[in-house]
């Protein structure tokens, strides 16, 4: 799927949803019809009207927790080699390409240059710790954070990890203003949230909307459960925080989904729940362990679910199973439906996913699975997720990264049997020339230049000694095809 309409992260900018929502009038209440040859039903009350209030005032909000948003200045320094406007990575049909190519100083052919980057963040501690998006730091040098007061303070990136796109940093500061965090396990759709941040670099900026969705997986793969709003969110308000009426943090504004890379009522949040347990792993320790159980799953239709014989279209279907992983070892299977864990519904499949990942590796965790027609239960011992690796770039070759632009992993036993493949690697991220080329998270990365691509140092060598346009033979589901790739 090529990223001309995708959910894009919003380096110096912020995260979006949207719901249309249509049709009903107030006060106009809805009174059911009596079925033909059936006898009125004379004292049915009708349904209750939708209440008419005013609008909320969110200025005591502002006033109580705006000082506690930030303004994020970031300094790049990039590699000689690259040219051309900088443009943060993305792709020009990435909604923030603009941003970059209109404000970001343009890099000469040779020599390192510093680029410029804005974001949001906001104080969870008043002895200086700030939470806001991975990618808004991500290669940072040098980090500035700008208070309401405008004083300002050098920052240090405390952690960061880009799986979640949450960052903590730190300043050197005490008595600051801080937020109050919620619980976004209470957030309800339709409620008033409100969002505030750096869009475009104007500072403390406040947007309102509604809460559109919970849970939302997006096209990227990400386990993340995102907040959908219609809150205008653009670039500048990634990292802010999103509040509910009660000035409590529920989210992180972190990605929107756009064709023009402006905002059109389509943003995401990532749920402060998640986004705390991810900063006390980052403060505590540095980084982010994740528990995995090896299966790679898809969601159940309707047909899926009457062929295997569920009453409701629910849980997680198996496609494969790493035959090296935790849930081999305990007996899953491809075609189970994973629809229990630790006695929690999964109802979709990031459900599950989002769950494993919380999970500390070598706990153990219960599965109830559908097999044949009946449920059983299972229990699995959680293994470790590692982090993707980055073929593209290596020390000794930092600006093979930039060339190619794609994190890859090798495929485990399973995944190479439901592809139907020997060898290959499997793309988690990608960003510039990949992913202007229309190469995809999922793909699966055959050949370079119909040479064999068996490991990641092999795919970083190859690249390293390719021309300006390399061809990239990727599997995609059932099809192979040639993707021209610009290396510049």
């Amino acid at each position: 799927m090529k990223r001309k309409l995708i959910v894009s992260s919003l380096i110096a900018a912020g995260i979006v949803t949207a719901l249309a929502a249509g049709g009903m009038k107030l006060y106009e209440p809805i009174v059911p019809h009596a079925n033909a040859g059936a006898p009125a039903v004379l004292n049915a009350a009708p349904a209750a009207p939708i209440a008419l209030q005013a609008l909320p005032d969110f200025s005591p909000l502002v006033d109580a927790y705006g000082p506690a948003v930030v303004n994020i200045s970031v300094t790049q320094t990039v590699k000689a080699g690259a040219e051309g406007p900088n443009t943060g990575g993305f792709s020009e049909d990435d909604p923030f390409y603009e941003f970059f190519r209109r404000f970001q100083i343009p890099m000469p052919p040779h020599g390192g240059t510093p680029r410029q980057g804005l974001g949001s963040g906001f104080i969870v501690s008043g002895d200086g710790y700030i939470l806001t998006n991975a990618h808004v730091v991500r290669d940072a040098a040098d980090v500035t954070v700008r208070l309401t007061d405008k004083r300002e303070f050098k920052a240090k990136v405390v952690g960061s990890d880009l799986q979640t796109d949450v960052a903590v940093l730190k300043i050197d500061a005490v008595n600051l203003p801080t937020v109050r965090l919620g619980d976004s396990k209470d957030v309800r759709v339709g409620e008033w949230v409100v969002a505030i941040g750096s869009p475009y670099g104007f500072d403390n900026s406040v947007t309102a909307g509604i809460v559109s969705a919970k849970g939302r997986a997006l096209p990227d793969g990400t386990y993340v459960p995102f907040i959908q709003t219609d809150v205008a969110v653009n670039p500048g308000n990634s990292g802010g925080p999103l509040f509910n009426l009660k000035g409590e943090v529920i989210g992180i504004n972190s990605q929107i989904y756009s064709r023009s890379g402006g905002y059109q009522g389509l943003s995401f949040a990532i749920p402060i729940d998640l986004a705390s347990k991810i900063q006390d792993q980052l403060v505590r320790h540095g980084k982010v362990t994740r528990g995995r159980i090896g299966v790679t799953i898809q969601e159940v239709n309707q047909s899926l679910a009457e062929s295997f014989g569920l009453k409701q279209p629910t849980g997680a279907l198996v496609g494969s199973v790493d035959q090296d992983g935790p849930a081999a070892k305990a007996g899953i299977q491809p075609g189970d439906v994973i629809l229990e864990i630790d006695g929690k519904p999964i109802n979709r499949t990031i459900d599950l996913s989002s769950h494993v990942a919380d999970l500390k590796p070598g706990s153990s965790a219960q599965l109830e699975v559908w097999r044949k027609g009946a449920a059983r239960q299972i229990t699995v011992t959680v293994g470790e997720m590692p982090g993707p690796k980055l073929a593209a770039a290596s020390s000794g070759d930092a600006a093979a990264q930039s060339r190619l632009g794609v994190a890859v992993r090798p495929l485990s036993e399973g995944e190479r049997q439901a592809a139907g493949v020997k060898d290959g690697l499997l793309v988690e991220q990608t960003a510039g020339a990949a992913a202007k080329a229309g190469v995809q998270p999922g793909d699966i990365i055959l050949a370079l230049n119909s040479t064999p691509v068996k490991s990641a140092e092999e795919l970083r060598t190859m690249v390293g000694k390719t021309g300006k346009v390399a061809a990239l033979l990727v599997q995609r589901k059932d099809a192979k095809i040639f993707i021209p790739v610009d290396l510049g």
